[in-house]
């Protein structure tokens, strides 16, 4: 008799495990099978009221209380310091020049000095190389 009760409870826990397998194998299907739903249209806001610009003040004249001769005055007298400023650049500009070409003279000569030592090296090896051969 305890065979058949282990019998009947094997076969209904076997039958219930398999129409619980069917069962969350059909709600699976359901849930994959479903279409989206479109997105929920947002609820329009109320629109912002426009922010005004701050008047602007009026330019004041940059030098009011200057007649037409004062103002002549005064340009004459920032034109004189700007001729002064050029012309100490401009011989700031011919120095530096000057000495840029006279750095590229003494340049040049060093290299032609190292060629030369290079040269003299050559010849002392090739010298030495070729009375070594010879002495074989």
């Amino acid at each position: 008799m305890l065979d058949y009760k282990m019998k009947k409870n094997i076969i209904f826990s076997l039958s219930f495990l398999l129409s619980s397998l069917l069962f969350t194998q059909s709600i699976l299907a359901q849930e994959i099978e479903q279409e989206p739903k479109p997105p929920q249209i947002p609820e329009p806001s109320p629109t912002p009221k426009p922010i005004k610009s701050p008047t602007p003040e009026p330019i004041p004249a940059p030098f009011p209380e200057e007649s037409n001769s004062e103002k002549i005055q005064r340009l004459t007298e920032e034109n004189n310091k700007l001729k002064e400023q050029n012309s100490n650049l401009e011989t700031k500009i011919v120095e530096l020049t000057n000495l840029t070409e006279n750095l590229h003279k003494i340049i040049m000569e060093q290299i032609k000095v190292i060629m030369n030592l290079v040269s003299k090296l050559k010849m002392v090896v090739f010298d030495k190389s070729f009375s070594s051969t010879i002495d074989f």
